[in-house]
């Protein structure tokens, strides 16, 4: 395994009076300074009215109760669970006709496209509602009007200078949006407007302004899925979520995507979302149509539900095969661009394109090597096969905005880039084959001017190291029900240094381990070691890790996620 650098987070001053010193100073360095911030409850929910543009967004819904209304949504997690929560809210307040179109990538891209529109219309839609997605969708808003359809834009991307003609937008990230929380994911502004919407129509009707509570276990999922920040209002909403789905009152699709992942219901943590829901569910978008996943999402069929669970696994498995492939070309890449990447006069950002990638799969493979690299990386694949224009997705490190990276090289070489979006971490955009040179060299020198050469180190922040007495199932679950834990409320990890009682290699590369530490004996785990080193007996190794909660056969146990190890003379 590769070492890289520890360092230890810097802890504010903090007042928390209810914590022991050791989860108040992880807290803290989470910027969670006082026993109020750290309520997560319900109640203390960033007031959903703040948020602009809903009381004509409720109004124009109550125009169209009794018409025909059209969701369009994305074609990941987070459009899907978008789409689920606005079809079934919708449905539960007495809108009768109500339907979804989800574009498949591959035919029609992203977004409300005029193309999309084009498809709507055969239903005779008179509301197209857009769903985690609409705020670039110029060209396709104006096709919807110019054809007597209202369009009202739910999303949570950044917005562009100029807004399309929509009736109504609703969108924390607008300029003139006072709402608390920028990080909303779109099921959480779809969220908000249900909760508005039942407001209105039922003030008076405590089951009614209840409704979108019932559906917060489609915001937990669609919100770690899209891997928004966990700033305190969405973690709010992902608590709120996985209480339900604990308490068995969950959709059936997320129960049946839960068991097909080998997660126990009744346990659920946000992690579970990220490594087996919601890659299960994105992987019917990236490799055929999300509207399996939809259907998996808003059917009240049990057995429905698990036999489109198992569909959307199958899809999964197939991603998995289709990415190894590309990871493999992807290295082959990169070794003409090492010696680059570890030069003095580095390559702040590297572009990577094979002719036959498969573009649902070209985010992984750009994530997979920033990790390796970290640094920002783009990943291309052709529109379709034999196609002039390619697709590309990026991925970013800490300090390096993407989206605004792209509009950046918009500005610098106007016309290279066809279209783009996307948030601080990730981006997607398309240009012409021809113009992906240029493009390389242009995305290279705006992030090396955005991007100190220190930030291409890799590092691990760790909340310094755990004495014996908390090395145990206590505080372990502690841990886990200080949570949940996500992008920038990150899980605690720690080093130390410890003596090997045992080791073992299970599975094809994972190292199992036992390890003393002041007379504290506890079992660990490293995934994915690649020809894995096995610590003799007695060896004394120094860990960075996790602690977290391992149940077998239905006993519980800490249990040590090893991130890296290595000997501590190296």
């Amino acid at each position: 395994m590769i070492w890289r650098d520890v360092h230890t987070r810097d802890v504010p001053s903090h007042t928390l009076t209810e914590t022991d010193d050791m989860l108040a100073s992880i807290v803290a360095a989470r910027g969670v300074l006082s026993d109020e911030q750290r309520n997560i409850s319900l109640a203390a929910l960033a007031p959903v009215s703040q948020l602009g543009g809903l009381p004509q967004a409720v109004a124009l819904l109550q125009q169209h109760h009794d018409g025909r209304i059209m969701i369009v949504g994305d074609f990941d997690a987070d459009g899907a669970t978008s789409t689920a929560l606005m079809l079934r809210g919708l449905a539960a307040l007495g809108f009768a006709h109500v339907d979804f179109i989800v574009p498949n990538r591959f035919d029609f891209g992203y977004g409300l496209s005029p193309e999309i529109v084009d498809v709507a219309i055969a239903e005779s839609p008179t509301l197209i509602v857009t769903v985690d997605n609409g705020i670039s969708s110029n060209a396709g808003v104006a096709r919807a009007r110019e054809q007597g359809i209202d369009v009202l834009i739910t999303d949570h991307h950044l917005p562009p200078k100029t807004l399309p003609d929509a009736n109504v937008i609703v969108n924390p990230n607008c300029v003139d949006d006072d709402y608390p929380s920028k990080h909303l994911a779109g099921v959480g502004v779809a969220f908000c407007v249900l909760v508005a919407l039942a407001r209105h129509i039922a003030p008076d009707d405590p089951a009614a302004t209840r409704m979108p509570a019932s559906l917060l276990d489609l915001v937990a999922l669609g919100t770690v899925a899209d891997v928004v920040p966990l700033d305190r209002n969405n973690r709010i909403l992902v608590d709120a979520g996985l209480q339900r789905i604990r308490a068995g009152r969950c959709v059936p699709g997320i129960a049946a995507l839960l068991d097909v992942g080998g997660r126990d219901r009744t346990r659920v943590v946000a992690t579970d979302f990220g490594f087996a829901v919601g890659p299960r569910l994105n992987a019917a978008g990236r490799l055929q149509d999300m509207s399996v996943g939809i259907r998996c999402l808003t059917t009240d069929d049990p057995v429905l539900a698990r036999q489109l669970a198992e569909q959307l696994d199958a899809i999964n498995r197939e991603r998995r095969t289709v990415e190894a492939d590309m990871q493999a070309d992807a290295l082959k890449l990169l070794e003409t661009l090492d010696d680059a990447a570890l030069s003095e006069q580095p390559q702040y950002c590297v572009c990577l394109y094979e002719p036959d990638w498969h573009q649902g799969v070209v985010g992984l493979v750009a994530s997979r090597i920033k990790e390796r690299l970290h640094r920002p990386v783009f990943a291309f694949a052709r529109e379709r096969e034999g196609a002039t224009m390619l697709k590309g997705s990026g991925r970013s490190i800490p300090g390096v905005h993407l989206r605004d990276v792209l509009a950046e090289v918009a500005r610098r070489e106007p016309g290279i880039i066809v279209r783009f979006g996307g948030h601080a971490m990730a981006a997607g955009l398309t240009l012409a084959e021809d113009a992906l040179p240029m493009f390389s060299a242009c995305v290279d020198a705006v992030v090396k001017a955005v991007c100190p050469q220190a930030l291409l180190t890799p590092a691990i922040l760790v909340d310094g190291t755990l004495d014996a007495q908390h090395l145990d199932i206590r505080f372990a679950q502690t841990l886990r029900d200080e949570g949940p834990w996500g992008q920038e409320f990150v899980e605690p990890s720690f080093t130390g240094t410890f003596d090997v009682v045992s080791a073992r290699v299970v599975g094809e590369h994972h190292l199992k381990l036992s390890v003393s530490y002041e007379g504290a004996v506890i079992d660990g785990i490293a995934f994915n070691q690649i020809e894995p080193d096995i610590p003799q007996q007695g060896a004394r190794i120094e860990l960075v890790y996790r602690l977290d909660v391992n149940e077998w056969r239905g006993k519980q146990s800490a249990q040590l996620m090893i991130l890296q190890w290595r000997y501590p003379d190296v």
